[in-house]
């Protein structure tokens, strides 16, 4: 195997993003930073893209995997979030028809619940109209007695009829590299594992210092303008007027065998939702909704979190008796939600903000997976203006995310492993680490039961093509092993 040079690689990375000043630095490397530096590379702007960890390191590689619009924000009135929502995940269907499996979900109602059943038949067919009548598939109502043949096992104690209809099952993380890639072949320059650590303004733009954490080494960047899309890290950055709520969400995967299951399923626990989602030869279950207070990069999965999200899934499905033994692993995230200090976390909008706090300073705070698109569009429209470059339309809506036969390593399952995937994500994904290899390229770790040995393969592939000696090998697999 051809060696990579991975550090010249990074040093004309480096090179490129402080020749010349930049129009837009984005500062985030999640699906929101992504979708800023796609947007602003086709209209033509000179962008630079940093990430301090990996990219989809954070909130955009730990979610419910989802597409969707978003149906109990109805019974909240946020109609607006629903219908943008609603429509954002079919146009996703239309530019990266790879990244989007349209998948059916049942929601069970019962006697004396929170969410009754004439509530939940009336929701999903406004659901429907929302789509403009082209959701994935038609909602329709199911008795009792149609819920408990869709889905064996299902409490029966009160039931009193269930609803069906469609979001879509996608990869997170793989949304996410799909789009960065899509930014780079338009101009867009990448840099992960970089931190920005100063950025002040000056009369020429902001003045920001970034550093290569991996070479521990420090650039110059002049940016016109700088965008903070660092989700639940964006008030370290730079304080804004608005106020972030964290909320952890976790989640947990098992066996299919342990639940087997034809359709993602809506569980509640009051006004709490909660899915199981079937996911390969997997089921992934969650998500919790608490409120967090530590450092963004130490969310962790705790023994309660697993024990109250058994104990909601064994109450809807009491034969299937899981413990926490079936748990094969786990990952949590954070929302970064605007506002909201009071009352549940569930209750709190995840409507976005977009601000330019300081000219030529934009936040971008809280918003959806499914809405990124929108929200990249909005903020760099917002930044057009500022830069008074005239009339540049958006076409993100228009252009397919990846050019044709660009997709092979990519999809909502993960691909086969192989030398060559590893060779692919390495020389044109960015990945550096086992972890964004075994993690957020390929979705190894948590879909194949044999993870462990397939990681000491991985490492053993990429010690060739990066040139690791062997205790460089080792170490990037210990360290990759003691991730939680």
């Amino acid at each position: 195997m051809e060696r990579f040079d991975w550090q010249g690689y990074r040093a004309t990375q480096y090179q490129r993003l402080t020749e010349r000043p930049l129009d837009v630095l984005v500062v985030g490397g999640g699906i929101v930073g992504a979708g800023v530096a796609r947007d602003a590379a086709l209209r033509g702007l000179h962008v630079g893209l940093v990430e301090q960890h990996d990219v989809a390191f954070g909130t955009s590689s730990r979610s419910s995997r989802l597409l969707h619009g978003g149906l109990r924000y109805l019974a909240q009135g946020r109609i607006g979030l629903v219908r943008q929502a609603s429509r954002e995940k079919l146009l996703l269907r239309r530019i990266a028809p790879h990244l989007v499996e349209p998948l059916a979900f049942v929601f069970p109602a019962y006697r004396g619940g929170t969410w009754p059943l004439w509530q939940l038949r009336l929701g999903v067919k406004l659901y429907d109209l929302l789509c403009g009548g082209q959701n994935f598939g038609r909602s329709q109502a199911l008795s009792a007695t149609q819920a408990l043949q869709r889905l064996p096992g299902l409490a029966e104690p009160g039931l009193t009829g269930a609803v069906r209809y469609y979001d879509a099952l996608t990869s997170d993380a793989r949304l996410v590299i799909d789009t960065l890639r899509s930014a780079a072949g338009y101009g867009a320059i990448i840099c992960n594992y970089t931190r920005l650590e100063e950025a002040h303004p000056g009369a020429a733009g902001w003045q920001c210092s970034v550093r290569d954490v991996l070479a521990d080494k420090l650039y110059r960047v002049l940016a016109r303008s700088v965008v903070n899309a660092t989700g639940p890290w964006a008030q370290s950055v730079r304080p804004c007027s608005y106020r972030l709520r964290l909320t952890k969400g976790v989640h947990l995967v098992i066996g299919r065998e342990r639940l087997v299951l034809s359709d993602a399923v809506v569980m509640t626990d009051g006004r709490r939702i909660l899915f199981a989602i079937p996911w390969l030869d997997r089921v992934l279950l969650g998500t919790t909704d608490t409120d967090y207070h530590g450092p963004p990069e130490m969310v962790r999965t705790e023994p309660q979190d697993v024990a109250y999200v058994l104990e909601v899934v064994n109450r809807f499905f009491p034969q299937a008796g899981l413990t926490s033994g079936d748990v094969l692993s786990t990952w949590a995230g954070l929302r970064a939600l605007v506002g909201g200090s009071s009352g549940e976390p569930s209750d709190v909008s995840r409507a976005h903000r977009i601000a330019m706090s300081e000219p030529g300073w934009m936040n971008i705070l809280g918003g959806k997976l499914t809405t990124y698109r929108l929200i990249a569009q909005q903020a760099v429209d917002g930044l057009v203006r500022y830069l008074d470059r005239g009339h540049l339309p958006c076409r993100t809506a228009q252009l397919p995310l990846l050019a044709d036969g660009q997709p092979q390593f990519s999809g909502v399952a993960p691909p086969p492993v192989s030398q060559q995937a590893v060779t692919h994500f390495c020389r044109n994904e960015w990945a550096i680490r086992l972890e964004d290899v075994m993690i957020r390229r390929s979705g190894w770790r948590y879909n194949r039961t044999d993870a462990d040995s397939i990681a000491c393969r991985v490492a053993d592939w990429m010690a060739e093509l990066l040139g690791w000696d062997a205790s460089a090998r080792d170490a990037e697999l210990a360290r990759y092993q003691s991730l939680p």
